[in-house]
């Protein structure tokens, strides 16, 4: 009698979830969800197709979209069960929770109930399983939505691009400098908490290349300088600081890199001084200093230059040009936490020694804003900084191609260019 009840159950369902999924929109977790708790060794995965291999009651998997307005949302997944004939899945959004019961041999809809979202932006669907009668709980593709919340939803709705997405917006800003600047200065802060794995905080780059810092894993941090191959030829090595690893590198572009492990730490100022010097025989050579707060007892100028590289552009006499910083993460495992710094400081000193400082700044998005993939990104200026913000699916969106203006510091840093090493 159970088999049967269980049996008619599931037949149910599967009609309620035909109706309702030829209204829902669908929200694929492939390009919108993330595992954000898990036991060691957990054995989930996520990859363009959704969620497979869910064998822990101790993770939860978290799909991410953008309700266009408060109201009702009704609630299904899509998928199955993969081999067991019954799971229970515990689904919370916004501390309501609803237990959904899994049931059937197909792929078919499986409704899970109503949420009430009180106001626009951003959601977070939780799925954690509960029990099951087969070795996993199921392979689930979608969310299917639907009701009042859902009107205007916004997911990352491109399977080509799902990588990217998950990542999370790229967030840019663009300083003018006057013409025949050869170094360009400026500053950086992390605030503590927001220097989560696989992000990059590139505070000096310029048109073939940049510089900045970045965390790579929980116990380890770099700081990089990478220049780009020109068009007549390979950009070769000049020299390089004390431990400092290089190499050339490919993907984005090819070029020469160079990282120092360094153990930089949220809530100190950083400082970036970048250099372009015409060789003399047609090529530029492109250097960078990395400045580590010290006691002023040890340093005039409380800074601790360390060198990096500097590399050969070669078939091009250039100043630097085309200055900006970003904001990205780089691992689409940890696309859902967020990330910011401030960015303060900006001077451009010229070939004849005047300093400039730079205060304003243009703010822009990649592809993955623009494309309105994610919404959660976000840039500006704060007192006599700019600041960029990304990921961690906040609903806060600051509209791109914006200038900002920060207040200016009037008086510029102190830097001994003869002693730099």
């Amino acid at each position: 009698m159970r088999y049967v009840a269980a049996a008619l159950l599931g037949l149910m369902f599967s009609y309620v979830g035909l109706a309702e999924a030829q209204t829902a929109t669908s929200v694929p977790l492939g390009g919108n969800a993330y595992i954000t708790v898990a036991p060691k060794n957990a054995a989930e995965t996520i990859n363009d197709t959704g969620l497979h291999n869910w064998t822990s009651s101790q993770t939860v998997v978290s799909t991410y979209f953008y309700a266009g307005q408060a109201g009702t949302l009704d609630l299904s997944l899509a998928g199955s069960l993969a081999g067991a004939s019954h799971s229970q899945v515990k689904v919370s959004l916004g501390g309501q929770t609803r237990t959904a019961d899994l049931y059937g041999t197909g792929t078919s809809p499986f409704p899970v109930g109503s949420f009430y979202v009180d106001a626009p932006g951003y959601v977070k669907v939780d799925l954690q399983g509960v029990s099951t009668d087969g070795k996993y709980f199921g392979d689930i593709s979608d969310l299917l939505i639907d009701g009042a919340a859902s009107t205007g939803a916004v997911f990352a709705n491109d399977p080509a691009n799902f990588y990217w997405s998950r990542r999370g917006p790229s967030v840019h800003l663009g300083f003018g400098v006057p013409a025949n600047t050869e170094y360009f200065y400026s500053e950086i802060t992390v605030p503590q908490g927001q220097d989560p794995v696989g992000t990059y905080y590139m505070a000096n780059g310029f048109d073939v290349g940049y510089a900045g810092i970045q965390v790579n894993s929980p116990k380890e941090r770099w700081v990089l300088f990478s220049v780009w191959d020109s068009p007549t030829g390979s950009t070769t090595l000049v020299r390089k600081g004390s431990q400092v690893i290089t190499n050339g590198f490919g993907g984005e572009g090819t070029g020469g890199q160079s990282h120092l492990v360094f153990p930089w730490v949220a809530g100190k100022t950083y400082r970036f001084l970048t250099r372009a010097q015409p060789d003399g025989s047609g090529n530029t050579l492109y250097s960078f200093w990395f400045g580590v707060p010290v006691d002023k007892k040890n340093a005039k100028s409380g800074v601790e230059w360390k060198f990096l590289a500097t590399w050969k552009y070669v078939g091009r006499v250039s100043y630097l040009t085309s200055t900006y910083s970003f904001l990205e993460g780089f691992n689409p495992a940890t696309g859902y936490l967020g990330r910011r710094a401030s960015y303060g400081n900006q001077w451009a000193i010229g070939a004849d020694g005047t300093w400039t400082e730079i205060t304003r700044a243009r703010f822009t998005v990649d592809a993955t804003g623009r494309n309105q993939q994610r919404l959660d990104f976000a840039g500006g200026a704060n007192g006599n900084a700019f600041f960029l913000r990304n990921d961690g699916f906040f609903s806060d969106t600051v509209a791109p191609d914006q200038y900002f203006d920060r207040s200016a510091n009037l008086i510029h840093p102190e830097v001994d260019f003869s002693q730099l090493p």
